[in-house]
Formats: C-alpha cells, sequence, structure tokens
C-alpha cells in the first residue's frame, strides 16, 4: 500500500510486511492499491490524502485538456463520491436507487454488467440531505455498495453477482446508508446516517468474505457499547475513565444521541489504528441535552480488528448549532516542532483546522480555516487548563443561552459547516493541504422537538447567507496543517461541494457547484483550466491511467444538502434544513443532471 510521506526506511519495512503477508490479509487490494494507474479505493490510499502520482498532466499542459467521453448515469440528483477503477474497469455508483455500472475501459466504456437494487423508496423521506452515495469499495474480487436502505451488498467484481448481503440499520426507524464502505483486511466497515432522526449511531464491521458481522461500536452509550476500556482508552493523553458517554447525557437521552458516522474513514497499517469521526448529538435543540453530549462530535481512533478505541477527541462539547466530526482524516509523517511525527489532520465543520498526534491523541494545532469563524475565539492549548482541548464560546453566538432556547442571528460558520464532507487533498510535495470550504453563516432558532422514531427530530430552524461584507459563498484554499494558516485562497460564488485531487504533477483539481471542473497551480492557486459539464459538482475528483495515457474524470449531477433544493424541487427557504434559502441562486446556473465526464490530453 502506498504511503507516500514515510521516511526511506520506513516504507522498505512495510513493503516486506507486505510481501511477507503481515499487514494485509487481501491480497487483491494490496495488488490493486498499490498500482498508480487504479483508484482501487474512495480516497485513493488508506491515508486519504487524495494524493496521486500520476504527472502526464502537469502545469505545463493541463491547460490543454479535453473531454475523452462520457457516461450518463440515467439518474438525477446529488452525484457524490467517485468512481473506482481497477485495471480495464471502472465501476461507477449512483444515487437511490444505487445503481453500479462496470465499464470497459477497452472498449469505450462498454456496459460489462450493472446492478439494479430493488429499494422501498419509502426510505427517500428520511433521507437527510438528498439522496446521495458516497461511492463504492473493493476487496477479495468483490465492489462493495451500501445502499440507502442501509444493506450491504458485495458484489462479483467480475459478474456484478451478488455474493452476499448484510442489513446494517433499519430505515423505517430512519436509518440510512449514505457512506462509501472501507476494507480493512479481511473485514468491510460501514457507519449509519440519521442523526436528525434521534439515531443511535455506529460503525460496524463486516466479514469480508461472509458479511457476518463481527463488531459494532456505538458513539454514545455505556462502555460495552461504544467498544471503549475506562483505563486504557484515552482523551487528550488521559485514561476516560468509566461510562464516560452516559454520564454526559441527561437519563437515556444516549439512546436517541445521535453521532452518526456517514463521513470518510482512514487507517494506519502501522499502528493498526482506523480513523473517522461521528456526528452532531440529537436533538438539534441543544436546550433538550444538557451536558458535552459524548462521544458525538468526535474523532475515534480504533483497532479494526476489535472495534475497540484507543484513543478519542471530542471536537465541540455540547455541539449547539449541529456542527458534525465526520469530515475525512488525513494522515502524513511529518516533522512538527522539531519532531517527527505522525500526524492526522482533520478540517471540522465548526471552521477549525486539527492536527493531532494520531499514535496517541494528543492535540498539536487547532485553528480557523476560514477568518469569518466567529462562534470561538479558539481552542483552549494549555495542557494544564482544566479546559485544555475545549473551544472557547462567544456566549452572542450560542443557541442555548442561561438554559433558554435563543433564536441567535449572525453564527458563522452555518450548519453545514466550513467544510461538510467534500474531502481536501494533500501534496507531499508542497506539505500543503487543498480545502474545499464553505463560506457561509446562518441564523439559528431552535425550539423544543419530541422524539418519535422514524420522524424528523431536528428541533430548529436555519437561515443561511454569506458572511457580512462578501458576496462568495465558497473558497478553496491551500493550508499548513503544520502552522494552521491559510496559504492562498481562491474564491468561489458558491460553496466548493466537490472533492480535491492533489497530483505529482503539481496541478490540484475540484469541482464547483455551478458545474465547472477546474485545475489549479498546487503552489500559488492559479486557475490553469476549467470545463463546465453539465450539471453541478458535488462528487470528488478522480485520476488513472490507461493503456499509457493519464485521465481525470469526476461525477456532475447537483444535489446534496447546499444544492438539495434544486434536486428536491423545494422552494420554501427554510426548507432542507435553512439551505434551500441560502442557495437559491443555483438555479441559475446549472440544472439537474447525472454524468461521469472523463477528460485526457489530446
Amino acid at each position: 500500500m502506498r504511503y507516500v510521506s514515510l521516511p526511506l526506511g520506513t516504507c522498505i519495512g512495510m513493503l516486506a510486511a507486505l510481501a511477507a503477508g503481515h499487514v494485509y490479509a487481501d491480497s487483491d487490494l494490496d495488488k490493486a492499491a498499490q498500482n498508480p494507474n487504479n483508484w482501487a479505493m474512495p480516497s485513493l490510499t488508506y491515508d486519504a490524502q487524495r494524493y496521486s502520482t500520476l504527472k502526464q498532466i502537469n502545469t505545463g499542459n493541463v491547460g490543454k485538456l479535453q473531454v475523452a467521453w462520457t457516461f450518463s448515469t440515467g439518474v438525477l440528483r446529488g452525484h457524490e463520491g467517485a468512481p473506482l477503477v481497477i485495471g480495464n474497469v471502472m465501476y461507477v455508483h449512483t444515487p437511490f436507487p444505487n445503481n453500479v455500472f462496470a465499464l470497459d475501459l477497452n472498449n469505450d466504456g462498454k456496459i460489462l454488467w450493472k446492478y439494479e437494487p430493488k429499494q422501498d423508496p419509502n426510505v427517500i423521506p428520511v433521507m437527510c440531505c438528498d439522496t446521495v452515495n458516497r461511492g463504492l469499495s473493493y476487496g477479495a474480487g468483490k465492489i462493495f455498495l451500501y445502499q440507502a436502505d442501509t444493506t450491504l451488498v458485495a458484489l462479483d467484481a467480475k459478474t456484478g453477482k451478488v455474493a452476499w448481503t448484510a442489513k446494517n440499520g433499519d430505515p423505517t426507524k430512519a436509518q440510512t446508508g449514505t457512506s462509501a464502505p472501507f476494507v480493512i483486511k479481511d473485514k468491510v466497515l460501514v457507519g449509519i446516517s440519521g442523526g436528525e432522526f434521534g439515531v443511535q449511531c455506529h460503525v460496524t464491521a463486516y466479514d469480508i468474505n461472509t458479511g457476518k458481522q463481527v463488531w459494532r461500536a456505538f458513539s454514545e452509550g455505556p462502555d460495552d457499547q461504544i467498544l471503549v476500556d475506562p483505563e486504557k482508552t484515552t482523551a487528550l493523553g488521559k485514561p476516560i475513565g468509566k461510562d464516560s458517554s452516559i454520564k454526559t447525557w441527561q437519563g437515556d437521552q444516549w439512546k436517541i444521541g445521535g453521532g452518526c458516522t456517514w463521513g470518510w474513514m482512514a487507517y494506519d497499517p502501522q499502528l493498526n489504528l482506523v480513523y473517522y469521526g461521528s456526528g452532531n448529538p440529537s436533538t438539534w435543540n441543544p436546550k433538550q441535552r444538557p451536558g458535552d453530549n459524548k462521544w458525538s462530535m468526535t474523532i475515534w481512533a480504533r483497532n479494526p480488528d476489535t472495534g475497540m478505541a484507543k484513543w478519542v477527541y471530542q471536537m465541540t462539547p455540547h455541539d449547539e448549532w449541529d456542527y458534525d466530526g465526520v469530515n475525512e482524516m488525513i494522515l502524513t509523517d511529518q516533522q512538527i516542532n522539531g519532531r517527527q511525527r505522525k500526524l492526522l489532520t482533520h478540517f471540522d465543520r465548526n471552521g477549525l483546522g486539527y492536527t493531532l498526534d494520531r499514535e496517541t491523541g494528543e492535540l498539536l494545532v487547532a485553528q480557523k480555516y476560514d477568518p469569518k469563524v466567529n462562534w470561538t475565539t479558539g481552542v483552549d492549548m494549555n495542557k494544564n487548563s482544566p479546559t485544555y482541548g475545549r473551544p472557547t464560546v462567544v456566549s452572542q453566538y450560542s443557541t442555548d443561552q442561561n438554559g433558554e432556547d435563543h433564536n441567535t442571528k449572525g453564527i458563522c460558520p452555518a450548519a453545514l459547516g466550513s467544510k461538510d464532507e467534500q474531502p481536501a487533498a494533500y501534496s507531499p510535495e508542497t506539505q500543503l493541504f487543498y480545502v474545499p470550504t464553505n463560506h457561509v453563516c446562518m441564523d439559528y432558532e431552535p425550539f423544543k422537538v419530541s422524539y418519535t422514531a422514524g420522524q424528523p427530530y431536528v428541533g430548529a430552524t436555519l437561515s443561511m447567507y454569506p458572511p457580512p461584507g462578501d458576496s462568495n459563498m465558497g473558497n478553496f484554499i491551500a493550508w499548513d496543517g503544520k502552522t494552521g494558516k491559510i496559504v492562498w485562497s481562491d474564491p468561489e460564488l458558491f460553496s466548493v461541494w466537490s472533492g480535491a485531487l492533489a497530483t505529482a504533477g503539481g496541478v490540484v483539481f475540484y469541482g464547483t457547484l455551478e458545474g465547472y471542473l477546474k485545475a489549479v497551480d498546487a503552489k500559488t492557486g492559479k486557475e490553469l483550466y476549467k470545463f463546465k459539464t453539465p450539471s453541478g459538482i458535488i462528487g470528488n475528483v478522480m485520476t488513472y491511467m490507461h493503456n499509457g495515457k493519464q485521465y481525470i474524470a469526476v461525477l456532475s449531477g447537483v444535489g446534496g444538502w447546499a444544492g438539495i433544493g434544486l434536486a428536491a424541487g423545494l422552494t420554501d427557504p427554510h426548507a432542507g434544513l435553512g439551505a434551500v434559502g441560502g442557495y437559491a441562486a443555483l438555479s441559475n446556473y446549472t440544472a439537474l443532471g447525472g454524468q461521469l465526464t472523463v477528460f485526457a490530453l489530446p
């Protein structure tokens, strides 16, 4: 498995371990992922850097890109995620009903097989923010699809025939599936969606060959449910202690506590730890759930073999603004403060960019990556302080003031965060992170809500708009994770809801909500190329090489939370949890679609 930032000696040691079969159990995935011509994982590599060593397309020639071929998915609404490429076959997924296509790259994208699941459409109303699906995974000769109805499906990669299925949740209780599965050794890991409906959320591991459940770890609840050891699992270097979660919830509220796990995962094979984030606590009305609400809004480091957590870090205790913590965890090995470290960098919805030691969970950097973030003055970095690691909340922007609901105006960022699930990229050449961001603020009015299984459990009304004095709703930035500073920033009219791609050619790619694929210089941010695809882009840009030629590909199909008004035909400005009004002008620039566009040099 490529691990791009490791010292030479470490890389040699890893390759030896791979050859001996000591690190990975799935030789199919190992072989596919080590070949830079493929795109064999949702984030290309386990480290989630989304960095490709391909460099046929570079800063000198990227301006000559042309459309090589296209493929219509036949489905409208939001197209998130990216295709997989393994050898001569590309695997493409769609939003609900979650069709899968295997395309022959040797024959103009001819359809080799397709899988069309039969799902109850009643799952659609309980999908929070459009009918999206974040992609497929590969391993043991199988393609893994996580359907909206929470069915995990293993498909034979050659034929598309179903090898096994596993039911991960109950859609009648608003448990849904939107995330990409994640393969580690002999297991497939999946999360669960439903935080807006009071689901007690979890990550579950299934046997890659049989689909049998191996372990399940909840985000909140008793120690045996969240799979922690009170004495060995740590938070900021200290044992979390017995009942660390349920002590921070009132009564049995943890049973409907949210903390959902619909984002991305990363894995360090040397430490044998998988990293992911848990989402917002339920309900969105903070008055109804006093306490820190652990371990929602948390970074988790778990042993993928047993599910046991090694360390946790909660970014926003008692989250009052729906700042989910599910965004990607990017793993790098770098020097920081004069010391070589195994790092984890996370761009949270709350507007803070975090860098932690991924072995110990030590917090090293926590800084705003959008200067308009105002709900906090920053994180207490004094290790001797009783509030070490906690953000200092600006009382003016609290939605829970003196234990009472408060209609708070001008909160930055909005609930969709300074960045949502759209993944950032990292280049070991520049040692910079490339971050697609939302530049959006909100008014937030909480109200009392009662829980009924399968019904919305939000309890808040939102309005969204650009920050005061600004007209742009997005920026694409380069970020130095060691110092916590923006190196350069490219403004965009709307939020940048597309995943980024960094390449050895010195080019970074991303898409825009109007539908542009853009290429910029990794060092300066200078725009080098753009092309408008048929619909807004919320997919993740990917690259592969076939028959000696490098290709760039992206799914376009506007939707997701930002585009829910277009996707679902909504007009009430408060609908879509406030996004409909905030992004009303988007309909002047793009329309619904569902297309894969593939680019290459002439």
